[in-house]
């Protein structure tokens, strides 16, 4: 269980990993961390090749 979190961070975290808030303070800390790495996995990519993007167009002017 999530006791820890202050309720703004509840919600935020419900609202990324598409859950109820309800179900997400009853959910297994492990099986949140879990999600969170999912996600981050997810992301991590995406902001990678907008990084690479960036540069690349640094180069070019």
């Amino acid at each position: 269980m999530l006791k820890q979190l202050s309720p703004d961070t509840a919600m935020k975290l419900a609202k990324e990993l598409g859950i109820p808030i309800e179900q997400l303070v009853h959910t297994p800390r492990h099986i949140v961390l879990a999600k969170l790495a999912e996600l981050a996995n997810k992301q991590t990519p995406q902001s990678e090749s907008h990084e690479q993007e960036e540069s690349n167009k640094e180069s070019d002017a």
